[in-house]
């Protein structure tokens, strides 16, 4: 009687990077913030579960709204800027498209309205600059911080926090890592814009034809 393969319940870092199509960094990152059950092997190796893996390849980004403004064409060597804005309030994030879509630098805009399909995102693609609030039902921007500040793909990436907690609130709930600029609410639209055009100016990104011109 032949036998029966049977399929591995578990697998390691690298090959759970290659079912989902991202970095062993991301893999990481999610088993830290929990997206992806694993346990370590007594040589310390993490073993990641293939169901938390099948799990992850089939849940949808619904909570995703991608905004992109057209891209400037035959700009060779050169990107757009990426912008993730995360709130659980749909209002606050209707709020971030309609003025980050009419910066001068036309952004790349995502908005996400959880912690969770905010790793999931970021994961995949690391923006230039990330805004989030801190207090969000389920993993709240407090955790997700402290996950994001561990991860090497993030070392590149503006983090800027705008809430409506008091700074009192905020440090009794442990703060968020050093290097992260606060702001409160309401959205300080110029602040952000200023930050925006300070990573312009680093001279990576493309610009639209029109400021390309002045």
């Amino acid at each position: 009687m032949p036998a029966v393969p049977v399929e591995k319940s578990f697998c390691t870092t690298r090959e759970a990077g290659v079912l989902l199509g991202v970095s062993v960094g991301t893999v990481q990152l999610w088993v830290e913030s929990g997206l992806l059950q694993a346990w370590k092997t007594a040589g310390g190796h993490r073993r990641v579960l293939r169901d938390s893996v099948d799990r992850l390849l089939q849940k949808k980004p619904s909570s995703e709204l991608l905004v992109t403004s057209p891209a400037a064409p035959n700009v060779a060597q050169s990107r757009r800027l990426k912008v993730v804005a995360v709130d659980d309030d749909e209002h606050v994030l209707r709020l971030y498209q309609l003025h980050m879509e009419r910066w001068p630098m036309a952004p790349e805009v995502t908005v996400l309205n959880d912690a969770v399909a905010a790793l999931l995102s970021i994961g995949r693609q690391c923006p230039d600059l990330l805004v989030t609030d801190l207090h969000m039902p389920g993993m709240d921007g407090f955790n997700m911080l402290r996950v994001l500040s561990s991860a090497p793909e993030m070392a590149n990436t503006r983090i800027v926090v705008v809430s409506a907690l008091e700074d009192a609130e905020i440090q009794q709930r442990g703060g968020v890592p050093e290097g992260i600029e606060i702001l409160p609410k309401p959205v300080p639209f110029d602040r952000l814009l200023t930050i925006a055009t300070s990573l312009i100016q680093q001279g990576r990104f493309q610009r639209p034809p029109s400021a390309q011109a002045s």
